[in-house]
This record gives structure tokens, sequence and C-alpha cells, in this order.
């Protein structure tokens, strides 16, 4: 992989992860900066020559959301307009996948407004991970490309010797996902029936459909916020009869009060990825990270070289 045609950025959303993604690939993180003005704007400046060149730009958008995902968009500019040959938007983790729909009168579909942006800002692709709902994809006229944290979630878990495990959905919607995490265990899967009322990211658990009885429970996610649905998830599995309970999530996008939930919960440890960064928390020993800069970093090697990328991951 020659530097003279490849160049990475990071974000200030994603530091940390682009860091990790050049080590893997051998590779020296293109030089650049963000500036914050006082009333709020944000400034980007590339500040090596990218003519020519193939551009990857990591950038999460959370943490927070509307700034990340401004910067990404001034980002792709910036760089189409240095006359990059190609820019590939890495996004880790794509807050506004969770509006994916028009589920209720005079709302927005907000995935397919921020699809729209990345697209007319000069993105060429898109590259992100557990999107909320597939079917985004769908919003892009370009090729976008949906990583999985599966393998590495499972790879880590399984090195705990757990016995006697069974997947848990923490609901209908998740399941045919976590049949995919069952299967790479070589586990059963359980389902949590539960509904949400309002916007306020409580719901309640009604049941647990499968047998838990004596067995370790691992709820598997695409992102937790608040905790509250692992948390309760948790607590009815261990009235059901659980032993343990664990969770892996591949987004951990924890607020203010998220912490101390999980702590007071029934579950032992929680697994998710370095997606996601600068959160406004400090974690707990209950928590375990994950990298996934592998994963980006051979997606990126693949694009690159023009091979496959669902080659990655078990069908």
């Amino acid at each position: 992989m020659s530097p003279d045609d490849l160049v990475i950025f990071g974000g200030s959303g994603s530091t940390r992860l682009t860091a990790r993604v050049c080590e893997y690939l051998g590779v020296t993180p293109g030089r650049s900066e963000v500036l914050q003005f006082s009333e709020g704007n944000t400034f980007v400046r590339v500040l090596e020559n990218v003519r020519g060149r193939q551009v990857y730009l990591i950038q999460s958008t959370v943490f927070p959301a509307n700034d990340n995902f401004m910067e990404l968009l001034f980002w792709i500019d910036a760089l189409k307009r240095a006359s990059a040959e190609s820019v590939t938007a890495i996004v880790p983790y794509f807050s506004y996948g969770k509006g994916d729909k028009k589920d209720e009168p005079r709302v927005s579909i907000r995935a397919r407004v921020c699809a729209d942006a990345i697209e007319a800002a000069g993105a060429d692709r898109v590259v992100t991970m557990d999107l909320h709902a597939p079917q985004i994809q769908g919003f892009f006229r370009i090729p976008v490309d949906n990583l999985y944290a599966l393998p590495a979630l499972c790879d880590h878990i399984r090195t705990k010797g757990l016995e006697n495990c069974i997947v848990v959905s923490p609901d209908s919607g998740f399941v045919k996902q976590a049949r995919k995490y069952a299967s790479y265990l070589e586990t059963s899967v359980a389902i949590a029936d539960k509904q949400r009322t309002a916007h306020d990211e409580k719901v309640e658990v009604m049941d647990v459909i499968g047998d838990v009885q004596g067995k370790t429970a691992i709820i598997v996610d695409d992102f937790t916020i608040s905790g509250r649905t692992l948390v309760d998830v948790s607590i009815k599995l261990i009235e059901r009869g659980a032993k343990e309970v664990y969770a892996m999530v591949a987004h951990g996008v924890l607020t203010e009060g998220s912490i101390e939930r999980l702590e007071a919960s029934p579950i032992k440890r929680l697994l998710f990825t370095d997606t996601v960064e600068n959160h406004p928390v400090k974690f707990s020993d209950k928590i375990e990270i994950v990298p996934v800069a592998p994963i980006f970093g051979e997606a990126i090697k693949r694009i690159f070289n023009r091979e496959s990328i669902s080659a990655m991951f078990p069908q």
C-alpha cells in the first residue's frame, strides 16, 4: 500500500481510532487541523497535498453529534476542493441512523437528510459499522459498506470461557442479527419482549421468550445510550432463572446516569467497541472496550486494492 496514493485523515470525533487504523496499515495519519470559533463555527484545513490521491476520512458523528456531523461535511468538501481523486467517508458510528423512518406524523427522516448531505458534500463512498437499520444503505446513491463488530465482540467473549450460553435479543427487531451472533458462538437464541411508548429512552420489558434457566445470557445490541434496555432485560433474565448476564454492544454511546444504572444492574460485563470517543462519563470496571481498528483497516485495504468487503464476515 503506497502512501503516495493513499492518505487517511481523522476528524475530531475519531482521533484515537484513526491513529489505531493507521498503525494497523503502517501509514502516517494525514496532517490537518480543526478550529472552533467563539460563536460556534467549525473550520477545517488540510495541511498536505491530496491531489490525485485516494483519501479516507474517519469521523464518528456523536459527542457532540451535530458538531461532528457538520465537521464531517466540511472535511469532505475541503478534500474534494483540494482535488482528491476520491473521498471515502468512514463513519464508525452513524448517530442519526435511528431516524430511519417516518413512524409518526410530521417528523423528519433524519438518516435520509444526513445521507443527502454527505452525498452533496462530495463523498464517493461511505463505510460505517452496524447501521441501526440496514435499509439506510438505500438512502445513498453512492456505495455504502456496512461493517460488523460481531467477529471482534464474539472472539473477545470467547476468551472468557463462558459455559452453557444463550444469546438474547433485546427486542424482536434485532432477532435476525442476534441469530448471527448465536451462530458464530454456536448457541441458541432468546428474545426479550419490550415496548417503547415515547421518545424518553424508556422501555418496558414485558417478558423473555426462550428458556434461559441456569444459562449464561449474553445480550447483544447495536447501540446503547442510557443503558435502560440492557438493565431491564438483564433483570428480567435473572427473574427467569439465568445464572449470569453479559452484554455485547457495537456502539457504547453512554450518557449521564448510564454508568450508575449499569453498575447497579445484574450485568457482569458490558463489552462494546471503540467506535465512539469523547464520552461525557467515566467508565466503570464492568465495561470492556473491544478494538475494531483492524476491521476498519482491513476494509480500507480491500477498498484500495479493489477486493471484496463481504468476504471479511460470516454469511
